[in-house]
């Protein structure tokens, strides 16, 4: 026989499955109209899906199949080695990320689909949740409520091409309830274990969501609660799972936070409030603006919490304080201070309000306030009603407004009105159900295809994986031969991150947290970058290739390209510290330690024989050897730089430099020697490592005795990296150890800075959730008998 509670779950049960269908539903049904990846031939990876996120979980496949190099410390393979726990954090941390496992490695572009679908479901399964366990009510107006929060426009148009930030989608409603268990003084373990899986998911988006489960709480405690002292409580209930789970996170939340300290300067864009009529008009279904909150739920949920305010079944204190927390929610959009504390108090970099699910959960909070207590009257409909129709039309001034979404608008205010009316009559409980459902569908589907659209006609896209993939993949595979020497993916480059994608361990790496020190060192030796310093290219040239031991260079036609280099660690002879200048040309001989440059006999001819070099970083157009190909140079300051650009061989006075648009202020031609070049590698391989042996986190060399001078690891000397028990010194900014004469092997390690505190604050709230639970275990068992 069925128990209470197992009973009143059901209904629960069937409303979070109702949720999860209603959004998987209309997600595929969007990006089938839309008519891209999966579903038909248009890109689905635009912007930072395509160039950052996939080859992330590319990656992680690799790591959980155990073909990645390195390991969850540090990643060999991008930026010539770089920390990789900050980027797990930012991420992958996801407990839906490693599904991504169980799809052949070829088909990560449907794997990251699926886990973002999936993911979209889960929010809406945790709000219809949440909704029932705030206030009874019926179980399938919890599942249509919980199905509008995960379709609102930020999830379909923003959070789809960023999958981790669906984390916080999912977040909200989970951290709001755990703010229900403190106001019940129930489960205070499962609360901290519940806040830190939403803090090591995606720390961004869980603070944020944080915030809005704080100021629920207070409008639950202000209603439900009477009493300073009781109120106090709750907060207090709710403080100590929050710090708790927090510090449980610290192992991945500190070595991140550091790290994003440590990154290249990103972007910054001054605040600027949105126009009102732009902000009414991301309230209609098919909009689309990256620059203003996408703020579409449903014409159903929107009218309920419009009627608010007129219920008169609702106690008014109710009605004021939900209404009143909408308001005040969508005004700090508004308003730069609150803007900033909404974003961790740092402007993002991009996409500027990545708040607005918590406003859309907060919509969906406050209609089911009223849901609850009873259905709208004809009054408190006509009244919402015409509150959404006044928004409309003000709306219609805006350039964002579309007919389509204007006319999606008023026809599914027309009929959820009607449907919620209806549902006064029993007998038509289920087709205005299913009227609000449709409504629901067809709005969220219009909305995400029409995102999709926007999305292709103004971000980059990139190819899912295909035949060229499957090519340099294995040009890669074939070619590899690390630890001995690196094999780069080469340039032009299919994404950012090719070598995660692709294979092979390479310089090229796009991140959140893309070192200062790497991006510095690396456009000093003549490396291009886009996304203003943070995403940073592999240097097609022979001397940075000898620098960083790449012995094979995978070519835009497939082939491999290989060299004699030096190994990954080298020696270099005493002498004071050297530092960059200006010249990149310059800057490689100073790290390599010989000269193997020459000047051009005139300003744009090299001697025949050598092989002609091009550094014109702010250069937008094709540049030639008067008798060779074009080749482009992709300049676009400050977002883009353009990369120093192999020419080819120079045949003397007729391969004179060619710039097929003016030229630019700053360039320079340089000619590189060969022979001289083979003469360093050789010198550098005479005094290197005799052996290297490397590990997940780990280098260890045997160096010919009486070495003296500098030891270089060719690996960015980006923190956390120690050697022979202290902090790794720093050449030109590469790993160096000090050398005396008399050392005969080198052993450094990688542990990204905060690490060990972070484990240290985890152990600390893991031994008082243990104490935690255990004074509650008499209390349990004592309950237990007294049932019995």
């Amino acid at each position: 026989m069925s128990t209470p509670h197992r009973s009143a779950r059901r209904p629960s049960l069937l409303g979070s499955g109702l949720a999860a269908l209603i959004t998987s539903v209309a997600v595929c049904a969007g990006d089938a109209v839309a008519r891209v990846f999966p579903y038909g031939p248009r890109h689905r990876s635009i912007n930072d899906l395509g160039n950052q996120f996939v080859p992330f979980h590319a990656h992680l496949w690799d790591l959980l199949h155990g073909r990645a190099e390195g390991g969850l410390l540090l990643n060999w393979q991008s930026g010539y080695g770089t920390s990789f726990l900050p980027d797990f954090g930012t991420y992958l941390a996801s407990p839906f990320a490693v599904l991504v496992g169980l799809f052949p490695r070829q088909d990560i572009d449907l794997a990251v689909y699926v886990v973002t679908v999936l993911k979209t479901a889960a929010a809406a399964a945790a709000m219809a949740w949440l909704l029932r366990t705030q206030r009874r009510g019926p179980w399938w107006a919890a599942g249509l409520l919980g199905a509008s929060y995960a379709l609102c426009g930020w999830s379909v148009i923003e959070a789809s091409y960023n999958p981790m930030w669906l984390d916080g989608l999912i977040a909200f409603p989970l951290l709001c309830l755990t703010g229900e268990w403190a106001l019940r003084s129930r489960r205070p373990a499962a609360a901290a274990l519940v806040v830190a899986l939403c803090w090591t998911a995606n720390f961004y988006t869980a603070y944020m969501a944080t915030l809005g489960a704080i100021l629920v709480l207070l409008v639950r405690v202000v209603l439900d609660r009477e009493g300073v002292g009781e109120r106090l409580r709750v907060l207090a209930r709710a403080a100590v799972a929050t710090g708790l789970g927090i510090a449980l996170s610290a192992p991945v939340l500190l070595p991140l936070f550091i790290s994003s300290k440590q990154a290249y300067p990103g972007w910054f864009k001054p605040f600027r409030p949105v126009p009102t009529q732009d902000l009414l008009a991301r309230l209609l279904p098919a909009t689309y603006s990256f620059s203003s909150p996408a703020l579409f739920v449903g014409t159903g949920t929107l009218l309920l919490v419009a009627a608010l305010p007129f219920h008169r079944a609702v106690a008014g204190r109710t009605r004021l304080c939900w209404a009143g927390l909408v308001a005040v929610v969508l005004l700090s959009f508004q308003w730069a201070p609150t803007h900033l504390a909404w974003h961790l108090f740092a402007t993002p970099n991009g996409s500027p309000f990545r708040q607005t699910f918590v406003l859309a959960g907060i919509v969906v909070i406050a209609a089911w306030a009223g849901l609850a207590q009873g259905l709208p009257g004809p009054k408190a409909l006509a009244g919402g009603a015409a509150v959404l129709a006044a928004a409309a039309l003000a709306a219609r001034g805006s350039t964002l407004a579309t007919a389509w979404g204007l006319a999606l608008f008023g026809a599914g205010l027309a009929l959820s009105g009607a449907a919620w009316w209806a549902l006064r009559r029993r007998r038509l409980v289920l087709p205005a159900a299913g009227v609000l459902t449709l409504v629901l569908l067809a709005q969220a589907t219009a909305t995400t295809a029409y995102g999709e659209k926007g999305k292709l006609a103004g971000l980059d896209d990139y190819p899912a994986w295909g035949a060229a993939h499957t090519a340099r993949s294995g040009a890669l595979t074939g070619a590899g031969g690390w630890p001995a020497y690196r094999t780069d993916a080469g340039r032009p480059a299919l994404t950012g991150n090719d070598p995660m994608l692709l294979g092979g361990e390479g310089g090229a790496y796009y991140s959140s947290h893309t070192p200062d020190v790497f991006t510095r060192t690396m456009v000093a030796l003549g490396a291009g970058w886009t996304s203003r310093g943070r995403n940073v290219q592999s240097i097609d040239n022979p001397v940075t290739d000898a620098v960083f031991a790449v012995g094979a260079r995978l070519r835009a036609d497939g082939t491999i390209a290989r060299a004699e280099i030096p190994p990954l660690v080298t020696v270099r002879a005493p002498g004071p510290a050297p530092r960059y200048g200006a010249s990149p040309f310059a800057n490689q001989e100073l790290l390599l330690g010989a000269r193997v440059y020459e000047d051009p006999l005139s300003p744009g001819v090299c001697r025949a024989g050598t092989e002609a070099f091009l550094w014109a970083p702010e250069f937008n157009a094709t540049a030639r050897l008067a008798d060779g190909p074009p080749f482009r140079l992709n300049a676009n300051p400050p977002r883009n730089r353009a990369a120093l650009q192999p020419m080819g061989v120079s045949h003397g006075p007729s391969s004179e430099l060619v710039f097929d648009q003016a030229a630019p202020a700053h360039w320079q031609l340089s000619c590189l020697d060969r022979p001289r070049l083979a003469a360093a590698v050789a010198a550098l391989r005479a005094s290197a490592a005799v052996s290297v042996r490397v590990s997940a986190a780990s280098v260890r060399a045997t160096l010919p005795p009486g070495s003296t001078g500098t030891a270089v690891l060719s690996v960015p000397a980006i923190a956390g990296w120690t050697c022979d028990g202290r902090p790794a010194a720093g050449h030109l900014g590469l790993v160096a150890i000090p050398l005396d004469g008399h050392t005969t092997t080198v052993s450094c390690g990688f542990r990204p800075p905060g690490l060990t505190p972070g484990l240290a604050a985890a152990g600390a709230a893991l031994l008082v959730l243990l104490a935690l639970a255990l004074r509650a275990l008499p209390r349990r068992n004592g309950r237990a008998r007294d049932t019995t």
